[in-house]
């Protein structure tokens, strides 16, 4: 599934190519790419026809658009295969292709949700008045992540050593700190030198910092690397991949060598799915 930095490429790509551009259609190929969009299809299409993309936002892993002036903003997620593509009309439809957006402008392309899996998926949502942002309603109890200028240092390291729970489990909780998925975690951790079953409330200060400090260059570095592909399911909206996944230290290396002290890698299964750690560098302590 995308994280992150992947789904802050595919932003700064809507920021540049979508951002500003008024919908003169939207078809909808398939309705379970709107089923977050309770009024159906058609209403989901009405409430865009006509109106001005705005700015586009992230919140951890999620997208929107507001259009502005409606109170209202244009909610995306990928799930694990979905795509925003900016295309040329008429260039041939994606086998996939799941919802397909018009402008009212000669730039001559066009907004493009393709989905494999039909995880992901847009909705037209009531923003949150509360937020700075105008966050989309359904967004509030997700916190806010690493990269954003918002994000509150003291209160997540806080939040973070009350934790009874393994501190790789903390990292996942979208409500504590949002962004960080399965690779970014196992990065951190890996960088950090911690055990991902280490109980959070027993990091010293020092050690969540240097957590908190992994978790953001690691995702800084994936950032500027484009994001992480391992398959052809995840693109920016000009459809390339990221490169990232040469530079992994963690993920996916299970018998290899430590880039640090060269021990083997490994992996094992956590909460259905993987986690990779050296077990020299990353050893679990012995706890109270």
């Amino acid at each position: 599934m995308p994280e992150l930095p992947e789904v802050e490429v595919v932003r700064r790509g809507l920021s540049r190519w979508v951002s500003g551009r008024t919908v003169r259609s939207v078809e909808v190929l398939h309705p379970r790419a709107v089923r977050r969009h309770a009024a159906g299809p058609d209403d989901f299409a009405a409430q865009l026809r006509g109106r001005e993309l705005g700015a586009a936002q992230r919140r951890g892993k999620y997208l929107w658009l507001p259009l502005p002036g409606t109170g209202v903003s244009l909610l995306g997620h990928l799930g694990m295969s979905g795509q925003l593509l900016v295309q040329p009309e008429g260039a041939p439809d994606e086998k996939h292709l799941r919802i397909r957006v018009r402008f009212d402008d000669p730039a001559g392309t066009e907004l493009r949700f393709v989905d494999q899996r039909t995880f992901g998926g847009l909705a037209v949502e009531d923003a949150d008045p509360s937020d700075p942002d105008a966050a989309p309603m359904s967004l509030a109890h997700i916190a806010r992540d690493p990269l954003d200028p918002r994000f509150d240092d003291t209160v997540f390291l806080a939040a973070l050593r009350r934790r009874s729970s393994g501190v790789k489990r903390a990292l996942l909780d979208q409500s504590l700190i949002s962004g960080v998925g399965n690779i970014y975690a196992d990065e951190a951790l890996w960088r950090s030198k911690l055990h991902y079953d280490r109980p959070a409330d027993t990091l010293t200060r020092p050690a969540s910092e240097l957590l908190l400090a992994s978790a953001r260059a690691v995702m800084s570095e994936a950032l500027a690397q484009g994001g992480t592909s391992f398959d052809s399911l995840y693109v920016n909206v000009n459809g390339e991949s990221g490169y990232f996944s040469r530079s992994l230290d963690a993920y996916g290396r299970e018998g290899e060598a430590c880039n640090r002290c060269a021990t083997p890698m490994r992996r094992a299964s956590w909460m259905n799915r993987s986690s990779y750690f050296c077990p020299k560098c990353q050893r679990l302590p012995r706890l109270r």
